[in-house]
């Protein structure tokens, strides 16, 4: 498969972004890949490969080029494999460093304005691109790739979150309180399980959704936190082939225009 890197060049830094191009003839309409909490590695290059080869232009954004890797919080782990860093979480210090350093920043609203709004512009810009964009996300690029409806409007047609966690919070950034901005068609895929996104908070946005009249879809996957991503030890193969229909269906439908 074609691939390749564009440089993102926005206020805070030059944001490296990888490229999947489908064979053949284009174009094709272009998606947006949201990391999780653990970055831009090998697991999510088969991802976005794998959306690619439906026809799609598949960027996939290093959401974290203003700070570097996390996995430098653990310098002596493998470099490429997420089941490496899990051990963050149970380290006072290191989660903290984690949280305000890497992940904080990564969801910042203002801070994913400036990146992902040039990003949209070389992508629409790009000779390989013609149609809508859509965004899909995992974990904390759950919550990014909703959070990316709330900010561009109809610049997204569709936005997808798997396992995405904090959908409902009481902060006021919370992204179920923005959603009379997205004008995206929305699928939510929970796990079960989750304390990051439990029953209440399933009900709590999907009532939000029906309130902004935004179309939707809400559902939870019998599967746990983690399911589509393939270096996750919660991996569930038969979940990650259902988000992969699930994606193909929402793109589909709203991308190819």
């Amino acid at each position: 498969m074609p691939t390749s890197t564009i440089d993102i060049v926005t206020p805070h830094g030059t944001c490296p972004t990888q490229l999947f191009t489908p064979e053949g003839a284009g174009p094709w309409p272009a998606v947006i890949v949201c990391i999780d909490a653990f970055g831009v590695r090998s697991a999510f290059a088969e991802l976005s490969a794998r959306i690619a080869r439906s026809g799609y232009v598949v960027a996939l954004p290093d959401l974290y080029y203003r700070v570097g890797s996390p996995f430098s919080l653990k310098p002596d782990a493998p470099k490429d494999d997420a089941r490496a860093l899990f051990g963050i979480f149970g380290d006072d210090k290191l989660r903290t460093e984690f949280m305000t350093r890497f992940m904080g920043p990564a969801v910042d609203y203002d801070h994913l304005k400036d990146t992902v709004s040039p990003l949209l512009d070389a992508l629409k810009k790009h000779p390989s691109v013609k149609g809508g964009i859509g965004t899909t996300g995992y974990c904390m690029g759950g919550n990014i790739s909703l959070r990316l409806a709330t900010i561009f409007g109809d610049r997204i047609a569709a936005s997808a979150s798997f396992h995405g966690g904090f959908l409902v919070t009481p902060q006021p950034d919370s992204p179920h309180l923005r959603l009379g901005d997205v004008k995206a068609r929305v699928y939510v895929a929970g796990a079960i399980e989750d304390e990051s996104f439990n029953d209440a908070a399933k009900a709590t946005l999907t009532a939000a959704l029906e309130a902004a009249h935004v179309k939707h879809v809400v559902e939870t996957y019998p599967a746990h936190h983690g399911f589509a991503v393939r270096d996750n030890p919660s991996f569930d193969a038969a979940a990650a082939e259902r988000h992969y229909g699930a994606l193909e269906s929402l793109f589909a439908y709203t991308l190819r225009v």
